[in-house]
């Protein structure tokens, strides 16, 4: 089983800067893709970005690429996301999500963080 522990969420102003961390660890195989995403109250998850342990990086916009910014360690399993320039809009909960290799080594397992506040308001 992979855990994975998010922080740095909390209360910034419209324009101000978080960065968001998560920290996967327990029984570790091969994560791949770790990513980021949000829930706003009242409407479904979305995938904020991505980053895959090559280094593909998807995100959810290129409105939202411009103001975040998404990368990873592989050798601590850890991955970050850089958010600037913040939103009322982007207020939600952001979890991290990672899937690792199953022992079998056929597919991949999801696994979510229990995910961190992030509220933009003046």
């Amino acid at each position: 089983q992979v855990q994975l522990m998010e922080s740095g969420g909390g209360l910034v102003q419209p324009g101000g800067s978080l960065k968001l961390s998560c920290q996967a660890s327990g029984l570790i195989r091969r994560i791949d893709v770790m990513g980021w995403y949000r829930q706003a109250p009242g409407k479904q998850r979305e995938m904020v970005a991505t980053i895959s342990r090559r280094g593909t990086i998807n995100y959810l916009s290129d409105s939202l690429k411009d103001r975040f910014t998404i990368s990873r360690d592989n050798a601590k399993n850890t991955v970050h996301l850089q958010m600037n320039s913040l939103e009322p809009e982007d207020t939600g909960v952001y979890y991290c999500n990672a899937d690792d290799l199953h022992s079998s080594g056929n597919y991949y397992l999801d696994f979510w963080g229990q995910g961190t506040q992030v509220t933009v308001s003046s």
